[in-house]
């Protein structure tokens, strides 16, 4: 759990609401100055209405120049970011003809293998010339190809379950997945801190959820006790099913799930596990198959395994690994399966040809080494960080490593200012997380070279300087005395 210094809370909060006073000023003064505007849509509610609408209007619009910028290259070590401008202090933003080469510390791009490869993209492009960029049917009519079969045969053997199924998009697995698992009359306890597709796809179950704190077991036994006292709410009936979901890398912590902890709180109240590895599968672990290996668990001690191929494996969509029984239910039962189209072949073939590299099936130790560069540049990187002062969070081997910022101005300034340095990063600030916990998200990738990680550091250290977000003191420097020792 993040606790913020008062000082930083105090000027947070001042920040905060000087922005909301000025806004809401503006607001006012613009409805006396508009007043006599017509409007087309006389008698119709406004669509955009509320504190959501404000956000946008009087604090994103303000620096949306910080988002959502368009690269034009593979989302490699090094990018090109297209240069943007604005004739209205960033309503709109306009793009040039012009591109600036930037170190990447944004992409998920954990073991390089969104760009080119000497391994996947051959296969890749060959896949696209034998059967098409999209299958252009779902998965139960005519949009399955030897690729997707070959691919969840593969992915079940990877992630050490008996069975997978794929889905083209990452998010669509865990909103589509769970309201499929469990309805009314059941109940789903989630970590606080889960992702907003684990968040949407529990609301749409049906299923009773509550929360429990994030990452703490001894907690979630508590909520799991309560619950399976008390039953269902008004019958108190037993629960139909209790189903507890949890990330092995939580994506914007950095932190790792304590998985084992966990598990044995699950089996001792008869609970289902399900584990959302999309940052963590093939990103950790002495063979890339995520927490349950780098934290010694057994698979078969997790029920429904979940990931995503748009990080660790460059390419796009989502799988869902458990049983046999589990998989052919969901294959006849899921929308994501039964309406959605089909992954596409090539990126299909993409992930195939990852997953044999890593396993170092394509004849080489490239698979073994890109583990190591991750996990080696990954902790260097965030020991380098927090010597220097910076508040970094989450555990060591993640590759996922936040900045805090806390502070509403420090966001646009922390993200201009590296990118005037040509280092590219990513800002995340509400409703991704909470109001008074804005941060930068470093990810760290194996194409990195340790000369790109010195760069990031120095830029990252000299703008944080000057922003003033190291919200530590700096460890000093070790000086060589010029001494030669000897043996």
């Amino acid at each position: 759990m993040i606790t913020i210094p008062y000082t930083t809370a105090l000027t947070t909060l001042f920040s905060y609401g000087l922005l909301f006073a000025f806004g809401q000023l503006r607001d006012l003064f613009r409805k006396f100055v508009e007043w006599w505007k017509d409007s087309n849509l006389h008698g119709y509610a406004p669509i955009c209405l509320g504190l959501e609408d404000f956000y946008v209007r009087r604090l994103y619009l303000r620096i949306q120049d910080c988002f959502g910028r368009p690269i034009a290259s593979a989302p490699d070590s090094w990018i090109d970011v297209v240069e943007r401008y604005s004739n209205d202090n960033n309503k709109t933003l306009k793009r040039t003809t012009n591109t600036s080469k930037c170190l990447n510390l944004g992409s998920y791009n954990y073991l390089g293998f969104a760009a080119s490869d000497e391994y996947c993209t051959p296969r890749a492009v060959e896949s696209l010339k034998k059967f098409s960029p999209s299958t252009c049917s779902t998965r139960v009519d005519g949009g399955t190809t030897i690729l997707h079969v070959e691919l969840e045969e593969c992915v079940a053997q990877f992630v050490g379950k008996p069975a997978a199924m794929v889905t083209g998009m990452g998010y669509v697995t865990n909103s589509a997945i769970l309201p499929v698992l469990i309805g009314k009359g059941g109940l789903i306890i989630s970590d606080s801190l889960n992702h907003n597709s684990i968040v949407n796809g529990a609301r749409g179950s049906g299923a009773t959820v509550r929360v429990f704190q994030h990452n703490t077991p001894s907690h979630l036994e508590e909520v799991l006790r309560e619950q399976i006292a008390f039953g269902q709410p008004r019958t108190r009936r037993p629960w139909k099913k209790i189903i507890v979901v949890v990330e092995g890398i939580y994506s914007m912590e950095g932190e790792l799930c304590k998985l084992p902890e966990i598990i044995q709180v699950c089996k001792k109240y008869r609970a289902y596990t399900y584990l959302d590895e999309a940052h963590s599968i093939g990103a950790v672990g002495k063979s890339g198959r995520g927490v349950c290996e780098l934290l010694g668990v057994d698979t078969a001690d997790v029920d429904i395994m979940m990931g995503t191929f748009t990080k660790s494996f460059g390419s796009c969509g989502g799988y869902i690994a458990a049983s046999k029984e589990v998989i052919e239910y969901l294959k006849f039962s899921c929308p994501a399966h039964l309406y959605a189209t089909a992954i596409s072949p090539p990126a299909a073939q993409q992930i195939i040809s990852s997953i044999r590299v890593i396993l170092g099936e394509d004849g080489s130790s490239r698979g073994a080494q890109k583990l190591t560069r991750i996990r080696e540049n990954s902790n260097f990187f965030r020991s380098e960080l927090q010597k220097m002062g910076f508040e970094v969070l989450g555990d060591n081997d993640s590759p996922v490593m936040p900045i805090m910022l806390y502070n509403p101005a420090k966001i646009p300034a922390f993200s201009r200012e590296c990118l005037k340095r040509n280092v590219a990063v990513v800002t995340v600030a509400f409703p991704a997380t909470p109001l008074l916990l804005a941060r930068a998200r470093i990810c760290i990738s194996a194409s990195h070279t340790r000369e790109d990680l010195l760069k990031a550091l120095e830029v990252i250290s000299e703008v944080g300087d000057l922003v003033g977000i190291k919200y530590f003191p700096a460890e000093p420097k070790k000086q060589d005395d010029g001494r030669v020792k000897l043996e």
